[in-house]
């Protein structure tokens, strides 16, 4: 078993250079050393000749039979605090039952004595690279780091192994501000006997209201049914249909994302459904509420089965309706497929827990309601934009590459991805 390593290396004498570094075909652990918490549940790491993405050698971590087993290799090279880098590492496991909680990659931030600077970011992001998979991470170096250990870990995985390969960290240009300008409506009408005119009434609002330059507009859940007097079945329509035709028609015209709740049929079914259009006015996507009260099902709706995130041209995107927001998976189940926002048509329900899908899982939420507040929310939870008033819009420009940063806990979005229980259970 390597030995733990717990001796400073001195900062000045780490490899490094302004292009970065990269290292791949591990001929042996030069530079490496191997980390546990304790030294009885260090797992066995090793140079592996056999298991390389390209030449041969990788760094190789195995759980060595031993259920507690948490550790691996770790490197340390020299930053500049408020610098901008990029981690990215190759990884190959077998018999890892959950390779997004025990496989880690990240960058451990030190100040100049070794201690801790900020909290470390973690490379959650994964893309496929044949039989191997390629995590990234993007962070800034926090004030008074002078260094960073790269971290390559595998935790609690008995009969696992991982092989880590074709590993760089360099320094990149910071990201930009990448800015979208949400409108959400408040507006609920009353005594218009048909799904056209409450339709309508939505549409002369967002005509009048809605200024040039919105990326998205939110509409609320069941605009085809609010005000009418009307059953489910009397308004249900397809997708493409009469409604879906219009808010095109609205999409196109202010050149914005739209986003609304309609009743949709397929055959015999019957469907709460958000539609979303695009900027020409093409259906880009469509959600079906998985979460329906006992009222709607009472009333012959049937329930969908999946959470779809989509791709904007500002970015990735995902929809709930009212009642999903009362449990905490489907919020859960969008922010670990990607998306950045939230967009939740809405009826009425509970504040708090829109309140905390936001801050649970790091992501902006915007709200169109009837009984329910309309807002755009960002992911700690505060409100950047309210409509009160009947007839009214909340709107706000959002920031979807601005880090939200707890002082003590970090980048929660990361730990949020990479320390989540999804092997647990939880139902019955």
């Amino acid at each position: 078993m390597q030995r733990l390593a717990l001796a400073l290396i001195p900062i000045a004498s780490l490899a490094g250079a302004e292009g970065g570094w990269s290292q791949s075909a591990f001929a042996n652990a030069d530079g490496w050393t191997t980390w546990a918490a304790r030294l009885e549940i260090a797992p066995r790491t090793y140079v592996d000749q056999v298991h390389s993405l390209g030449e041969a050698g990788s760094l190789a971590i195995s759980g060595n039979s031993n259920a507690a087993a948490c550790g691996g290799w770790e490197k340390r090279l020299p930053v500049e605090p408020g610098r901008s880098y990029r981690l990215v590492a190759h990884y190959r496991a077998t018999s890892v039952p959950t390779e997004g909680l025990q496989v880690l990659a990240r960058a451990d931030w030190l100040r100049a004595d070794g201690a801790r600077a900020g909290q470390p970011d973690y490379a959650w992001q994964v893309t496929a690279a044949g039989e191997w998979k390629r995590v990234t991470m993007d962070a800034p170096a926090p004030d008074g780091a002078a260094a960073v250990k790269l971290q390559l870990f595998l935790q609690n995985a008995p009969q696992g192994t991982v092989w880590w390969d074709e590993i760089s960290f360099r320094p990149i240009e910071p990201p930009g501000p990448r800015k979208v300008t949400v409108a959400a409506v408040n507006l609920r009408p009353q005594g218009t006997g048909s799904a056209e005119e409450s339709v309508r009434r939505f549409l002369d609002l967002v005509d009048a209201r809605v200024a040039p330059g919105a990326d998205v507009i939110l509409l609320p859940e069941g605009i085809t049914i609010v005000g009418t007097g009307k059953s489910y079945a009397a308004v249900a329509e397809t997708i493409p249909g009469p409604t879906t035709s219009r808010l095109a028609e609205m999409a196109r015209k202010k050149s914005a994302y739209v986003v609304a709740g309609i009743y949709e049929r397929e055959g015999v079914a019957l469907y709460n459904t958000a539609v979303l259009l695009d900027r020409k006015g093409n259906v880009a996507g469509k959600y079906r509420k998985v979460y329906l009260p006992r009222e709607e099902i009472e009333g012959g709706l049937t329930p969908g089965n999946e959470y779809p995130v989509f791709t904007t041209d500002f970015g990735r995107v995902g929809v709930m309706i009212c009642w999903d927001i009362q449990y905490a998976d489907p919020a859960r189940a969008l922010a670990r497929r990607g998306a950045e926002l939230l967009l939740v048509p809405i009826w009425g329900g509970n504040e708090v827990l829109g309140k905390a899908r936001a801050i649970e899982n790091r992501v902006f939420v915007a709200s169109s309601g009837y009984n329910y507040p309309t807002y755009i929310m960002d992911p700690d939870g505060e409100i950047l934009s309210v409509a009160r008033e009947n007839a009214s819009l909340a709107t706000a420009t959002i920031d979807l590459n601005r880090r939200y940063v707890d002082a003590w806990l970090g980048d929660m979005r990361g730990r949020f991805m990479k320390e989540l229980r999804v092997d647990v259970p939880a139902n019955e």
